[in-house]
C-alpha cells in the first residue's frame, strides 16, 4: 500500500490494491480542484478537522468504495464524488452491499465526530429513508389543508393518529390537527409547510457531538429539524401535548423548542421510526460565528473547537462560553424572566438534561439602528401583538396569544419587570409561574397581570425566526431550549447517585428537576448584562 502526506495539510493520497476510478474532487472553501486525468489508481481523500483520529489506517479503512456524501459548512462545503470499483455494474445494491456501506459509514460517523452537515445525496445511506419522509409528510400536510382543523381542538384531536398506507412504506400522523393549530398560530401556511419540508431539494444529515443515538435530519434551507426519537420519548411528548400547547397559549414567546409534527414510518421488514419535526433555533444561519449547548455544569461540557480558520460546525458546551457574556441591555429582563417561566414549566413535568441552545452573530451597522425607526417599530409592534398577519405580506412569521394593551408598541425595557433570583424564588414559589388573564385565580394582583402582559410584549425582531432571535447592542442572539424528554426516573436517580460518588464538589447534568431548573436560571443570570 502506498501512502503520502502533507503535513498539516487537508489532502492525503491513497493507492488500494483494487482497480478504482476517481471521478472528481472539488473542494469549495479550500480552492483545491483534483481531476482524474491520467486514469491512474489513485484515490484522494480530504480530511478537515478531525477529532480523535490516531491512525491513518484506521481512518482509511471505513473510506473504501462505495461511499459519497457532500458535507456542508456555514461558509462552504466539499463534494467527494462516488469513487467506482471497476467490476461493480450499474443497478441496485445487493443486501450485503448495503450492509458492507452501513458499517463503513458508522465507521466514518465514529472518527468524525462534530464535522456538521452532510448532504443526503443518492449514494448516502439515508437517501431512500429520507425520500420516503418527505413523501409520507406531503400526504400527511395534504390531509390537513384539505381539511383544516376546527377552531377549538377537543380530546379526540389530541388522540387522533392516521395512517397512510403508501407503495414501500406506511406513514402514521399523531394528533395531526393539533401540530396543524400550533403551525398556523406561529403564522406558518399549510401549503408553506409542505412546500419547505417537502421540497425537491435534498435533505442534510446533521451529524454532532452530543451523546444522543438519534438521526438529525435538516431541511436544505435549514429551517426545520426532523430528529428520530424512541417510542418512550413519543410517548412522553403525546402524553404532555396539552399542556405543552396549554404553556404557548399562556407564554407565546416562550423559548421552548416548538414541535411541529409526530410521525412514524414503517418500512417492511424494518424497524419502526418515530420521528419529530421542529423549528430550527438556529434559523437562519448565514452569519453565525458560534454555536453553544448549555446545561448549567460542569462534569464533561468542554468540547474542543474547530481549528482556527477551519469551517466545520462544532457546538461547543458550558466550559467553553466561560469569560463571556449575553450583552442583552434592557431586554436582560425579559430573558430572565422567560428563562425562569420556561424551565418551571419544565419542572412540573419532572424533566431534566433539557440544553439552553445559544448562538451569536455580529450585528451589521445598519442593523444595530433599524429598530430604532417608526416604521419599523410598527412592523414589530403588530409582529408581536397581531396573531395572524399574514406571513406572505409580512416576510416573517407571527406569533399566537398575543396579548393586546393600549399601547402596544410597548417593550419590556419600559417596564422592566425584572426577576428575583432563582435561589430567593425557590422557597416563595410552588405553585406555576403567573399566566394570562383570564387563567388567573380571584387573588392574582394587578401587578401579576401587569407582569404577565409585559412579558408577552416583547418586540419581535422583524425576521423569519422572531421568537428565538433577541437583539443586543452588538450581537444577534439565537435563543431557544431543547430536548425536553428525559424524565427524572428510578434510573436517573441511580445515576445521580453514582455520579455524586465519581465526581464529589463538582456540578454534573443528572440532577433532580428542581435543581436543574433552578441552576440553568443561575447560570442565564451570571452570564448575562
Amino acid at each position: 500500500m502506498f501512502f503520502c502526506g502533507i503535513q498539516r495539510s487537508s489532502i492525503m493520497a491513497l493507492s488500494t490494491a483494487q482497480p478504482m476510478k476517481l471521478l472528481s474532487l472539488c473542494v469549495g472553501f479550500h480552492g483545491y480542484s483534483v481531476k482524474d486525468s491520467t486514469d491512474s489508481q489513485l484515490s484522494f481523500v480530504l480530511v478537515t478537522g478531525l477529532s480523535g483520529l490516531h491512525s491513518h489506517s484506521d481512518f482509511f479503512s471505513p473510506l473504501r468504495p462505495q461511499w459519497s456524501s457532500h458535507i456542508f459548512s456555514s461558509s462552504g462545503c466539499f463534494s467527494l464524488s462516488q469513487m467506482e470499483m471497476s467490476t461493480a455494474g450499474p443497478g441496485m445494491l445487493s443486501h450485503q452491499q448495503r450492509s458492507m456501506k452501513r458499517r463503513r459509514w458508522g465507521g466514518l460517523r465514529q472518527q468524525w465526530k462534530l464535522l456538521g452537515l452532510f448532504e443526503i445525496d443518492q449514494q448516502h445511506e439515508f437517501y431512500s429513508l429520507t425520500c420516503m419522509m418527505k413523501e409520507g409528510l406531503a400526504a400527511a400536510i395534504q390531509n390537513t389543508i384539505d381539511d383544516p382543523p376546527a377552531n377549538e381542538l377537543t380530546d379526540e384531536d389530541f388522540r387522533l393518529e392516521v395512517t397512510q398506507i403508501h407503495k414501500d412504506f406506511t406513514m402514521k400522523t399523531f394528533a395531526g390537527p393539533v401540530f396543524a393549530t400550533l403551525r398556523g398560530s406561529l403564522g406558518m401556511t399549510e401549503q408553506e409547510y409542505q412546500q419547505y419540508l417537502c421540497s425537491e431539494n435534498c435533505y442534510l444529515q446533521f451529524i454532532s457531538n452530543s451523546k444522543s443515538k438519534a438521526d438529525f435530519f435538516l431541511t436544505n434551507d435549514k429551517r426545520f429539524f426532523l430528529k428520530t426519537q424512541n417510542k418512550r420519548e413519543i410517548k412522553f411528548l403525546l402524553g404532555n401535548l396539552k399542556i405543552y400547547m396549554e404553556h404557548l397559549r399562556k407564554y407565546p414567546h416562550s423559548l421552548l423548542v416548538k414541535f411541529l409534527g409526530v410521525h412514524r414510518i414503517q418500512i417492511p421488514q424494518r424497524r419502526k421510526k418515530f420521528f419529530i419535526v421542529m423549528q430550527s433555533v438556529f434559523y437562519p444561519d448565514d452569519r453565525i460565528n458560534a454555536r453553544y449547548d448549555i446545561k448549567g455544569c460542569e462534569v464533561s461540557r468542554w468540547t474542543e473547537p474547530a481549528p482556527e480558520g477551519s469551517h466545520i460546525i462544532v457546538v461547543l458546551k458550558d466550559l467553553n462560553f466561560e469569560g463571556q457574556f449575553i450583552t442583552l441591555g434592557q431586554q436582560r429582563s425579559w430573558l430572565l424572566r422567560q428563562v425562569e417561566i420556561d424551565t418551571h414549566f419544565l419542572r412540573q413535568l419532572n424533566v431534566l438534561d433539557y440544553s439552553l441552545l445559544l448562538a451569536h452573530q455580529p450585528l451589521h451597522h445598519d442593523e444595530r439602528h433599524q429598530g430604532l425607526s417608526f416604521a419599523t417599530l410598527i412592523v414589530r409592534a403588530k409582529k408581536s401583538v397581531n396573531p395572524g398577519s399574514s406571513p406572505i405580506h409580512m416576510n416573517a412569521a407571527t406569533v399566537p396569544g398575543a396579548v393586546v394593551d393600549e399601547d402596544p408598541a410597548l417593550s419590556l425595557s419600559e417596564t422592566d419587570s425584572g426577576l428575583k433570583t432563582p435561589h430567593s424564588q425557590a422557597a416563595s414559589r410552588s405553585s406555576s409561574p403567573r399566566t394570562c388573564a383570564k387563567d388567573a385565580g380571584p387573588a392574582s394582583t394587578k401587578a401579576e397581570l401587569q407582569d404577565f402582559q409585559a412579558q408577552n410584549r416583547r418586540l419581535l425582531p422583524n425576521l423569519k425566526n422572531p421568537l428565538h432571535i433577541i437583539d443586543g447592542p452588538e450581537q444577534r442572539y439565537f435563543v431557544g431550549i431543547i430536548d425536553i424528554f428525559t424524565v427524572y426516573s428510578f434510573k436517573k436517580r441511580l445515576e445521580h447517585l453514582w455520579k455524586r460518588l465519581r465526581h464529589p464538589g463538582r456540578s454534573f447534568s443528572t440532577v433532580s428537576p428542581q435543581t436543574y431548573c433552578l441552576r440553568l436560571c443561575q447560570w442565564v443570570q451570571d452570564h448575562t448584562k
